[in-house]
């Protein structure tokens, strides 16, 4: 006869097996990498409400309440709750609002935001699995669709300095017989342009903070760089004066090039997307290099005076061919059967 009195075995727990690493940091989470990019973004944010006033702060606040306004649209409509805790949406609505002019209407920063959201990400299937940069998605767009609101001077607005008034320094560079600015104000931020992209001083101090901190790769902005000085610096050497009457912005030197446009700020704030750069650290040094050879040859020789976006989304594509041709070799070489091949 059973003793049915008797305990039973407690079950012994499930062992739960996952992949390495098995050491992590708990401030390595989508959340915590958001608020240092918000973080970095602070000085080049400073500096547009410095030089361009409420017209940043409307700008970018408009940008960022429509992205998390799509966010939670767009989520709901796929059936998934809305993830706007870790940041994601917040950090694109204020990349995307510092790449637009301080003239820009409300209603095309708006949909700018909805853009970036809806087809730059949830399309993909949400974070993590967009192939473009959501950012560059939505500035493209409204770049294409309303370009006579984004050139710069979009109107006639002076502030005190009469900023707003004047080109920006890239489209100066397409007159051969302008003069350019000087280069102390565009270091600086004291010149027209894209909220962001003025003070390449600002741009710096953030995006170094974004480096120190690891949360962007500094294979990324160094190769964007290293590519622009290397195409500028051997320009200069041969261009002649001939050729600049054909093409004027073959003027453009090394610094103005640097310090002209958006190329900091898009080397460390917007090539640096996680999601949409290489995983690799040779993929990703390769990566910058096409970024900035993008930026130079359309600066150069297209119809846009400025190259960034197009420039990351044209090397956001090349990403998969990036990935699979910087596989690394595993310790002790590759396998025989991949060894044959």
């Amino acid at each position: 006869m059973t003793d049915t009195t008797a305990p039973k075995a407690e079950a012994a727990p499930a062992l739960e097996v996952a992949p390495s690493p098995h050491a992590f940091d708990l401030d390595l989470t989508t959340r915590g990498m958001m608020r240092d990019v918000l973080l970095a973004l602070l000085p080049p944010m400073a500096m547009a409400i410095y030089t361009f006033g409420w017209l940043a702060v409307l700008v970018v606040t408009v940008t960022t309440a429509s992205c998390l306004a799509a966010e939670e649209l767009f989520e709901r409509l796929r059936g998934s709750p809305a993830k706007l805790g870790d940041l994601s949406a917040v950090v694109t609505g204020v990349i995307l609002g510092l790449t637009l002019p301080a003239t820009c209407p409300w209603w095309v920063a708006m949909i700018a935001g909805f853009v970036a959201i809806g087809i730059g990400k949830t399309v993909f299937g949400s974070l993590g699995q967009n192939v473009f940069n959501p950012a560059m998605v939505g500035r493209a767009f409204v770049m294409i669709s309303f370009s006579k609101f984004l050139g710069a001077p979009a109107y006639q607005v002076a502030d005190a300095a009469g900023i707003l008034s004047q080109a920006t320094p890239l489209t100066v560079a397409r007159d051969a017989n302008a003069v350019m600015p000087e280069l102390w104000p565009m270091f600086l931020g004291t010149v027209n342009g894209s909220l962001g992209e003025t003070s390449a001083l600002a741009c710096l101090l953030g995006g170094l903070y974004l480096c120190a901190r690891r949360t962007a790769s500094w294979e990324i902005p160094f190769g964007v760089i290293t590519a622009v000085v290397l195409f500028a610096g051997l320009t200069q050497l041969v261009v002649t004066p001939t050729a600049i009457a054909a093409v004027p912005a073959l003027r453009l030197t090394v610094f103005e090039h640097l310090t002209g446009g958006a190329l900091v700020f898009g080397a460390f704030y917007i090539a640096t997307d996680p999601v949409t750069s290489p995983i690799t650290g040779r993929g990703k040094l390769y990566f910058g290099l096409g970024v900035g050879a993008f930026v130079w040859l359309i600066r150069t020789f297209s119809g846009y005076p400025e190259g960034v976006m197009f420039a990351v989304l044209l090397m956001n594509a090349l990403v998969p061919l990036i990935n699979r041709g910087t596989v690394p070799v595993p310790v002790g070489g590759p396998t025989p059967a991949l060894a044959k091949k």
